[in-house]
């Protein structure tokens, strides 16, 4: 039987459904080699060669299917019809080649489909090709290049930038456009502004209402109306004046439904709509395909085959009538800067099937199947018929004007089925209905009134905003957005709060840092071009080991540059470049530079592991410190109160907000302090609470059994904690609430430390219960569970433990969604390698000239 191979096990065994038994349906578990992270993996003096290694967990796959190869001669590559699924087909030959599985005879051939589809995968069958080897060379260049930025800017980070962990060629350039629309929004100043809306009637009795367009003869503009004085005098002109219909004009309009899916606008709609992060939808998209539901979910077109255009006009027709079919198939053109559309856009592959018609309970991928079927038939359907009308109203002596505009639905169209989703609520007054008016009739004044606004800075960018922003700028592609995104926030250079992405300050400075010393390579146009570049490499237009030669020349002549710098130097440049956002200007007109707490020292950028902060120069005598963003001018220490003649502070520190009694003495150079309990918010600390902290170890009373029992919050939480007489280890029992440190009683302390002592478990607890049993692994067997850990819910399976994605909850995960998340984490688990056996320690003989010892005869075979 032929073996074929594609990445993941569902895919596998939605595969050999389609094939049978003549085939054995195999997964790689996705790529099977990648560069050791260790200097050298690319080799920049010997022509870029590049040194792969097969994963530790991959072992055993490749191993799988080199015994398969041993029942039948033929290896048939079946993964992703992409660049990267191009690279996974590659690295498996060449990994089964150096094996020697495949040899001279052994026909290897490649397939793709861009749907898991009965007919789409026999068809591919029949139609095999080689590897496509500009795709690989597309993927080395890329690889390389990550790679060498990866291996050899971040260390520079690291040496100069305590607390940076990461840049990426991609990634840092992502970060850049949160940091500066962060820095834009900071820079804002708002301008005021007024308008003036009347409610109006008709003689009919019927209300609508109109804003004002023309003051004392004039058009108004957005600045038009400045104050509330000027406001106030305009609803006097108002009220002042009869006012009567000057004008009714009705005009047809048309809306036409949005182009089918790509990745990227799939990512941005499924944010809008459901909330949905990049990776989680682009998680839920795979087992959609992989279940044979869509088509192929990274691509960058919005074309769509023949034969899916004329199903989903079928569709249309039978669901909701011929007049929602145009005369005509729509066409689609993208508009994205480097546009591939290598690939179909996605889609279902069986345009009949609604959601309900599908055999899937999973809810995520219901609601993204629904909205990738609805936009897909919209995308063929009759754009909406609309009629837009506007009334102007005027005084008899035309000082003043009001306008109102509305408009009415005259055949829905598209809008039936579907209607694109928008990143920020806009109030569109056209969107009103509005009643009978005539020209000529009066409109009776009901309300005048005045309303404020203010100019409002660009809004922060979400993942999906983002995306579309990478994609504008042509940074990344449909297989990076969504993983790049992830990093980011992995790397805590970015938190995401209410779906907005707000830099942290080791992300801001990382930013300055690069932007300073090595503002090319985060640069938007440098990056796109580079794009282009491997783009052309991809379509076998250019050498991709050209690409990395011009590279590489540049970039490592500014790392050797850098390196030289001293950190000293670097937090001058990034103190000055950081001025405004650092040391804001001051109410009472004082410096912003000096210390609010000795007066004395100027302010200054600092860092340590956990990134950056402002400090005051006079430290140790002066221990003043503050974050770099959010707390203002006057920092983030403030005084709670005095006990016995000791000041009590609230501070920030590298691991949080803490309580600390008095200031560091020579005497005393650690002052009693305590961490603020999880759940505890800075901004309600009062003295009271503070001095309930700082009492802390708090004492029970004594065990029945003799020893005093105490509570107190540790590393890993609240606790119980008591040492029997003759016990050489103390006894730990965890409290779930905070609070149950001031208020468990000894009852319950007694009951807690006696079920502690019972069932001590391994190491600090015993076995965790699951928060939900999945059952069996599909393919290898063993239970699969959901458990809470420390840094939150992770899947475990046999010694595999896989994080939960922090937008997904751990109630609603599936058995196919952790199958998808240990097959990753085991990708990526590190080789290892085992110790050399330790050789017995032997006295060393003095050395002697000996003849040659002639080689055994061999034995006579048995007979």
């Amino acid at each position: 039987m032929p073996v074929v191979v594609v990445e993941s096990p569902a895919k596998a065994k939605t595969i050999n459904k389609y094939l049978g038994s003549d085939y054995t349906v195999l997964a790689s578990y996705g790529h099977v080699r990648d560069l050791p992270p260790k200097d050298g993996s690319v080799d920049t003096e010997n022509d870029f060669d590049m040194k792969w290694e097969v994963g530790y967990d991959s072992r055993k796959h490749v191993k799988a299917i080199a015994d398969a190869l041993k029942e039948d001669n033929n290896l048939i590559l079946a993964t992703d019809p992409d660049r990267e699924g191009e690279a996974i087909s590659w690295h498996l030959e060449e990994a089964l080649r150096k094996r020697r599985v495949i040899k001279k005879d052994t026909p290897v051939s490649r397939v793709v489909f861009n749907a898991i589809t009965k007919s789409a995968v026999t068809e591919a069958m029949k139609n095999p090709r080689q590897v496509d080897q500009p795709l690989v060379d597309a993927y080395l260049a890329r690889r390389a290049l990550d790679y060498l930025v990866g291996f050899n800017l971040s260390p520079v980070l690291w040496r100069k930038l305590p607390g940076a962990k990461s840049a990426g060629r991609v990634q840092s350039v992502c970060l850049r456009l949160i940091v500066e629309r962060e820095m834009e929004i900071e820079a804002f100043n708002p301008r005021e502004y007024w308008t003036v809306k009347a409610l109006l009637g008709t003689p009919r009795g019927q209300e609508f209402e109109a804003r004002l367009t023309i003051l004392g003869g004039d058009k108004l503009d957005k600045f038009g109306i400045e104050t509330s004085t000027a406001a106030e005098l305009a609803v006097q002109a108002i009220q002042s004046r009869d006012l009567s219909v000057a004008k009714v004009e009705a005009k047809p309009a048309s809306r036409n439904p949005s182009a089918p899916f790509m990745t990227s606008t799939l990512q941005q709609e499924a944010s809008r709509k459901f909330g949905m992060g990049a990776r989680q939808t682009m998680s839920t998209a795979q087992r959609l395909y992989e279940a044979g539901y869509i088509t192929y979910m990274r691509t960058d077109g919005i074309d769509m085959a023949p034969e899916a255009v004329t199903a989903a006009r079928d569709a249309i027709t039978d669901r909701y009538g011929a007049e929602y079919v145009p005369a005509s198939p729509r066409i689609y053109k993208n508009k994205a800067k480097n546009a591939q559309e290598a690939h179909e856009c996605i889609r279902p592959t069986e345009m009949t099937r609604s959601v309900d018609e599908l055999k899937v309970t999973d809810a995520d991928q219901r609601k993204l199947y629904d909205l990738i079927w609805k936009r897909t038939l919209a995308c063929q359907m009759e754009g909406a018929r609309l009629e837009r009308t506007t009334v102007d109203i005027a005084s008899d002596d035309g000082q003043i004007g009001l306008r109102a505009t509305g408009q009415v639905m005259l055949f829905d169209g598209f809008m039936r089925v579907y209607e694109e989703g928008r990143d920020d609520a806009v109030v569109d007054d056209d969107d009103k209905r509005l009643p009978q008016i005539m020209q000529g009739e009066p409109a009776d004044k009901r309300t005048v009134a005045p309303e404020q606004h203010f100019t409002q800075p660009p809004p922060r960018y979400t993942e999906a905003t983002l995306v579309k922003r990478m994609e504008e700028l042509g940074i990344g592609r449909p297989s990076t957005y969504a993983s790049v995104i992830t990093t980011i926030q992995d790397r805590e250079y970015v938190r995401k709060d209410k779906n907005r992405l707000f830099p942290e300050d080791k992300g801001r400075i990382v930013t300055i840092f690069l932007l300073n010393f090595f503002r090319q390579y985060v640069g938007y146009e440098f990056t796109a071009n580079l794009e282009e570049e491997l783009d052309d490499v991809s379509a076998g237009n250019r050498d991709y080991k050209t690409v990395l030669s011009r590279f590489w020349k540049d970039f490592s002549a500014a790392i050797s540059d850098t390196s030289e710098l001293r950190i000293a130097a670097v937090l001058d440049i990034l103190d000055d470049a950081l001025a405004p956002q650092l040391y804001p200007p001051r109410e009472d007109g004082s410096d912003p530079r000096v210390c609010p707490k000795c007066g004395a020292g100027q302010l200054h950028l600092k860092t340590s592991r956990t990134g950056g902060f402002v400090g005051c120069g006079n430290y140790p005598e002066c221990t003043y410190t503050r974050p770099i963003a959010g707390e203002g001018a006057d920092g983030d220490e403030r005084v709670l109160g005095e006990d016995a003649g000791d000041e009590i502070w609230l501070k920030a520190g590298r691991f949080g907000p803490y309580v600390q009694r008095g200031e560091p003495t020579p005497e005393n150079k650690k002052p009693p302090r305590a961490s603020l309990p999880r759940g505890w918010n800075k901004e309600d600390m009062d003295l009271d609470k503070a001095l309930t902290l700082l009492s802390l170890p708090r004492e029970l009373g004594e065990h029945p059994e003799g020893g005093m029992i105490t509570t107190n919050f540790g590393r890993f939480g609240p606790y119980i904690m008591h040492k029997l007489p003759d016990a050489e280890k103390p006894t730990y029992a965890n409290l779930k609430d905070p609070n149950d440190v001031f208020e468990v009683g000894m009852n319950r302390a007694v009951e807690l430390l006696a079920e502690k002592r019972a069932n001590p478990g391994r190491g600090r607890s015993a076995a965790a219960k699951p928060l939900k049993e999945l059952g069996e692994h599909p393919d290898g067997g063993g239970p699969v569970n959901v458990l809470d850990g420390r840094y939150g819910p992770y899947v475990k399976w046999e010694k595999v433990n896989a994080t939960i994605p922090k937008d997904i909850d751990a109630a609603n995960v599936t058995m196919e969604q952790a199958v998808e998340w240990i097959a990753e984490k085991a990708a990526k688990k590190p080789t290892r390698k085992k110790a050399a056996p330790k050789k017995a320690a032997t006295k060393k003989a003095p050395a002697k000239k000996t003849a040659a010892k002639k080689a055994p005869a061999k034995k006579p075979a048995a007979k």
